[in-house]
């Protein structure tokens, strides 16, 4: 395939990622859900907005356990690589003394996480873009650590990704993630929260995403698999909405009418391996100076 080609494929799949996340009216939907739970939206605070401004397994433990990981000092340059609406980079600017910023590929995510930092006091200690993993909109070595939560899966070019993340990254910058790859129990069931169907999900294996990160000059520190503790997070939670049915605010705004249907597939696909949920580290080689 010529680089026309691949480029062509390229902004088709973009188009398609921002149409599966784009559902429309998200920031509405949850201001008015706010109201409804008795809050002031004039006066919100950033845990008003945890059970659904963090798009990922496990939501908040999960972004607090991997903020251990990468130890950011404060004044760190922290960049999120598919923010969503921009709860991990809200905790990283308030709870961590990060400069925190978010990048993502969905427009009407960018905009809404503008206004809910603005909603809670944060816009000054955070920024959010509009752009793709793919191309990111930095000069070299401008992040001292870059982060993903449930993103690699939307993104077929990850050998491109990754040598993007290094480049931006200041040696010995840490890359970290949690993110979701291939498991040995075959093709995943769909619909799921990333993708309806297989055209927009590419989950590279345990393999392929090590390899990668070696290519683009990483060294792995650590590597940890956290399907289990995922898939008990994830039934319980299902379980509880099944008694008390969902509550007012959460992640089903964002899932949209097959909500249930997506949560009984991720479940599924974790029992019987077909997923895998990884949290891992890596960091720059120090010889990359430069980007």
């Amino acid at each position: 395939m010529n680089w026309r080609a691949r480029r062509k494929g390229a902004v088709v799949s973009w188009q398609k990622i921002d149409h599966h996340y784009g559902v429309g009216g998200v920031l509405a939907s949850i201001l008015h859900t706010l109201s409804g739970m008795g809050k002031d939206l004039n006066q919100l605070r950033p845990e008003d907005l945890a059970p659904v401004d963090e798009f990922h397994v496990r939501g908040r433990e999960a972004t607090v356990e991997l903020a251990d990981l990468a130890s950011p000092k404060p004044g760190s340059r922290v960049l999120d690589i598919g923010c969503g609406l921009g709860g991990s980079v809200r905790y990283l600017a308030e709870e961590r003394q990060c400069q925190a910023t978010g990048l993502d590929l969905t427009r009407e995510y960018v905009e809404a996480a503008r206004a809910l930092a603005e909603r809670v006091g944060l816009s000054a200690k955070t920024q959010f873009i509009h752009g793709s993993a793919l191309e990111i909109p930095f000069a070299g070595g401008s992040f001292d650590v870059v982060w993903t939560e449930h993103t690699q899966m939307n993104i077929v070019d990850k050998n491109t990704c990754h040598f993007e993340i290094a480049r931006v990254l200041k040696p010995p910058g840490r890359f970290v993630f949690h993110d979701i790859l291939q498991g040995e129990g075959g093709e995943p069931c769909y619909p799921l929260p990333w993708a309806n169907e297989r055209s927009i999900s590419f989950l590279g294996t345990a393999e392929s995403v090590q390899r990668f990160l070696r290519e683009a000059r990483f060294s792995i520190l650590s590597w940890a698999d956290k399907s289990l503790q995922s898939l008990e997070w994830f039934a319980a939670m299902t379980e509880k909405a099944g008694r008390s049915g969902p509550p007012p605010l959460g992640l089903h705004l964002l899932m949209g009418e097959k909500a249930k249907l997506k949560s009984q597939n991720l479940i599924r696909n974790l029992r019987e391996k077909r997923i895998l949920i990884i949290q891992a580290m890596a960091e720059k080689s120090p010889a990359l100076v430069g980007g």
